[in-house]
């Protein structure tokens, strides 16, 4: 059996998922969880205790880890490392996807793209030195279908080109300092940059809310990413931004803490202690986790959220508690309540005057489709996205290599696709020679363009 993953913080809450169901019904049989009540899930503890079993057999399951020659991707492919031999999950081994070697030298975005690769895939995390390692080079063909597929392992295939677009007809797509124009023309509101993991959502998420503070805007940049890349981004303090992230461990503890003050504050010793042992279900962490991006929601109604969220298998499991907890509040009203006066959270996501939502996706086939689904389920949630963002555009950085130039062609048929119908606004940034790392850089990266002197 061959899994595909969800991105990394999310999988390993999947995947410490049976050790904590296991601890949680350990000398616990009594009262309900999420997942129904305790006795019918002590049926179900031998599985669970199977299933953690086969995750930490060594014969059974290899755990491959999938990353990019870039060094936060590496840095991230350390700690998911760590944390599964932390679980038992120890047979791991390491794939480099996208490993490029330009042909042509005079190529001044194919030299720093490989020179960038080469310093970090010769300087990896501790975790990962002494695994099993493959790499698979960049390919001139997008990944898509049987035939490519099967290519992209076997060294030297190569595959029929499609038409190249026309050079000649020129897309004109805006740049981000464009979007933040249109972001600063509200002084409160929610801004949430979703996206699939791997195409850039914190930077861009960093980039907008930097820009956003510099222009004198009061900002609040948060994360819901259990990854939580944003302090490596900022790198420092930005005056005049505040930063904080949705820890799910954090709140929690919080929300436990909070539970036991109120509901159990008038139980008895015995009633204490089972409330306690009912709110040790993993499911606890979901309803905390959804409670404060209730209160995020919240505050952007006196001030600018920039909200970079987690990838968006994770998101969208958050948009569902957000229904949920809706539809719960309308069953709740009692007679006599007038619903208007009723504000949920998703409410205020479906107001676009309160909402902005940004889709970050790359110019490759796989990431617009992936982020075209999630327009989708957002659109069925009654949420409708107000711009798409094309990160790390080798378009736009004026890639000549020939390698590259051939990637250029699947690159431009997918901005057309995007612009031919799939966003109504589209703001697109180029691969940049130096990862956009530090407030100067990634205020850089939404900046107006200094005019031609």
């Amino acid at each position: 059996m061959v899994f595909d993953t969800a991105p990394t913080g999310h999988t390993l809450r999947l995947l410490s998922l049976p050790k904590a169901w296991a601890g949680f019904l350990e000398g616990n049989d009594r009262g309900a969880s999420c997942l129904g009540p305790h006795s019918g899930l002590k049926l179900q503890e031998a599985r669970f205790g199977r299933a953690l079993a086969a995750l930490s057999d060594p014969a059974r399951t290899t755990v491959v880890l999938v990353t990019t020659p870039e060094e936060r991707s590496l840095g991230e492919a350390g700690r998911t490392a760590r944390e599964l031999a932390a679980l038992g999950i120890a047979h791991q081994r390491l794939a480099i996807n996208g490993v490029f070697h330009p042909s042509d030298p005079s190529d001044a975005v194919a030299a720093a793209l490989e020179r960038q690769q080469r310093a970090v895939t010769t300087r990896l995390p501790e975790p990962l030195q002494l695994l099993p390692r493959d790499e698979v080079p960049l390919r001139p063909f997008d990944t898509v279908g049987i035939a490519a597929l099967r290519a992209l392992l076997r060294p030297g295939a190569v595959l029929s080109p499609r038409p190249a677009a026309d050079a000649r007809a020129q897309l004109r797509l805006d740049p981000l300092s464009a979007l933040v124009d249109q972001l600063a023309e509200q002084q409160q509101g929610l801004v949430m940059v979703m996206g699939k993991g791997g195409v850039g959502k914190t930077t861009i998420a960093a980039a907008l809310a930097v820009e956003l503070t510099r222009r004198g805007l009061e900002v609040h940049l948060s994360t819901t990413d259990p990854a939580a890349h944003l302090v490596e981004t900022l790198a420092g303090d930005v005056p005049g931004l505040e930063v904080s992230r949705i820890d799910p461990a954090v709140e929690t503890r919080a929300y436990v803490e909070k539970i036991m003050a109120t509901k159990g504050r008038d139980l008895d010793a015995q009633g204490r202690q089972l409330l306690r042992e009912d709110l040790r279900s993993p499911c606890t962490e979901e309803v905390a986790v959804f409670h404060a991006f209730s209160r995020v929601i919240s505050e952007s109604r006196r001030r600018l959220v920039v909200l970079d969220t987690a990838p968006t298998g994770h998101s969208l499991l958050l948009m569902d508690a957000t229904g949920a907890y809706h539809r719960q509040a309308l069953r709740d009203l009692g007679p006599g309540l007038n619903p208007a006066r009723l504000t949920t959270p998703l409410m205020r996501l479906q107001d676009p005057a309160l909402t902005r939502v940004v889709i970050v996706t790359l110019a490759e086939t796989t990431p617009v489709s992936q982020a075209a689904a999630l327009q989708e389920d957002l659109r069925r949630a009654r949420v409708e996205p107000f711009a798409w963002v094309v990160n790390r555009s080798l378009s736009a950085a004026g890639a000549r290599d020939p390698l590259l130039a051939a990637r250029l062609a699947g690159e431009r048929r997918q901005l057309e696709r995007i612009a031919g119908g799939l966003a109504r606004r589209v703001f697109v940034v180029p691969w940049l020679l130096a990862p956009p790392v530090g407030a100067a850089a990634l205020g850089a990266l939404a900046q107006s363009p200094e005019p031609a002197s």
